[in-house]
């Protein structure tokens, strides 16, 4: 009984000073409050019925406007309610994107948009080129990995982000973008012409590690384009004569489960890829048949703490199926689906649908303390190697990455 009156008692004083606050304007005037001003308060309209949802949250949002001690931004204000909805269900993956996010978000998951097709990464003049998209638009133009893009169309680009640069690179079919670049060895300036086109951004890229007896992939994302990607790699190095195959899902924050099904249809006919638990049912993702391609090789999957969604359950049914074997770090634990809903104006809300459980491997569902720091989930793997992080560690080099070292050392064992 006292936990009651104690905890009435705190609940009845902090609804009197929030009315009192609701109601200040009528107070600092000297008067009572109107009867419009408690009933607002109360949530309930003037003929005595209660107020719906919306129409509390209207009320609010033209009190706000209209009575706000400065202009307020209508649109930031309604983001704003957006946003902390999503944020009360304490679920970092149920979130809102605003339209820039959302355009960003689409264009990450289909991995297509118009442009000139490279890389780029920060530098103070403006953005270097990481690489050059084969057969792109840049490509084409005679663009090169290490060129230093310090002006477009004449403006100087020294000091903004390569976000900010990436989207005066963009714009649509057809369209020319003139580039001053610097190039290493060259003492003058370049000017180069680029006419954008459509490009469909690589996901997947292979190459043959030293020994030539061994092939690797790194996937990136799993995107649209990603399966079919994932097959013309794998059958290039296939062409080499490779012994074992080490595919790389470190750093892969996931992408499309359906991409996942598509390639993971290629080990598997007909098998469970994922049972997807949602509010009222269970659902089940299965492979396709007649998808099936020989692999007459070892497969070795390469992960860590930023390998999650799509990747983990990609590296997950390989593993479940019998098919490959896991090395590196445990994987983020994300364990959950969601869906992108989008909205009237260009924004979106991407809301967690379903739970998601692998084949055969227990919950990986990521597990923190009150701080936010890792204490269990994602996917445990059969090498584990960690990373020093004061070493000189290059990934994707045989003798500065000892993860990708155990991953070739453990395809060798099975020769």
């Amino acid at each position: 009984m006292k936990k009651f009156t104690k905890g009435f008692f705190v609940v009845a004083v902090f609804g009197g000073l929030f009315a009192a606050g609701f109601c200040w304007r009528d107070l600092q005037q000297g008067r009572f409050p109107s009867a419009r001003t408690v009933t607002t308060f109360m949530g309930i309209d003037s003929g005595g019925n209660a107020l719906s949802i919306g129409q509390q949250f209207q009320q609010t949002f033209n009190k706000i406007s209209g009575e706000y001690v400065r202009a307020t931004d209508s649109k930031k204000i309604k983001y704003s309610a957006i946003s902390g909805m999503m944020a009360s269900l304490g679920d970092p993956h149920t979130t809102f994107l605003e339209p820039t996010i959302a355009k960003e978000f689409d264009i990450e998951t289909s991995a297509r948009f118009f442009g000139i097709g490279a890389r780029l990464m920060p530098d103070p003049l403006g953005v270097k080129i990481a690489n050059v998209f084969t057969n792109g638009p840049a490509d084409r133009a005679g663009m090169k990995a290490s060129d230093t893009v310090t002006a477009i169309n004449g403006q100087v680009m020294a000091g903004k982000t390569p976000d900010e640069i990436a989207d005066k690179i963009r714009g649509p079919k057809g369209t020319v973008v003139n580039m001053q670049l610097l190039r290493p060895g060259v003492p003058n300036p370049i000017n180069i012409r680029v006419v954008r086109d459509q490009i469909i951004t690589p996901t997947v890229e292979s190459k043959i590690l030293p020994d030539k007896d061994y092939g690797y992939l790194s996937v990136s994302q799993f995107s649209a384009p990603t399966a079919k990607q994932f097959v013309t790699e794998v059958q290039k190095l296939e062409q080499m004569g490779i012994k074992g195959l080490v595919i790389d899902l470190r750093g892969n924050p996931g992408g499309l489960l359906n991409t996942a099904s598509d390639m993971l249809a290629l080990f598997a006919a007909d098998k469970v890829v994922v049972s997807m638990k949602e509010r009222t049912r269970t659902t089940y993702e299965r492979t396709a048949s007649g998808q099936v391609r020989k692999w007459n090789y070892p497969i070795v999957c390469l992960m860590n703490e930023d390998s999650a969604s799509a990747s983990e359950i990609f590296a997950g049914c390989l593993r479940d199926y019998g098919i490959a074997q896991l090395v590196g770090d445990h994987s983020y634990g994300k364990a959950s689906v969601q869906n992108v809903l989008p909205l009237r104006d260009t924004a979106s809300v991407k809301i967690t649908i379903a739970r998601y459980f692998l084949p055969t491997t227990p919950d990986i569902g990521r597990k923190v303390d009150e701080d936010g720091q890792y204490i269990s989930g994602g996917l445990a793997p059969d090498f584990p190697v960690k990373i020093d992080p004061n070493s000189d560690f290059v990934f994707g080099d045989l003798v500065k990455d000892p993860q990708l070292k155990k991953a070739v050392e453990v395809l060798k064992s099975k020769q």
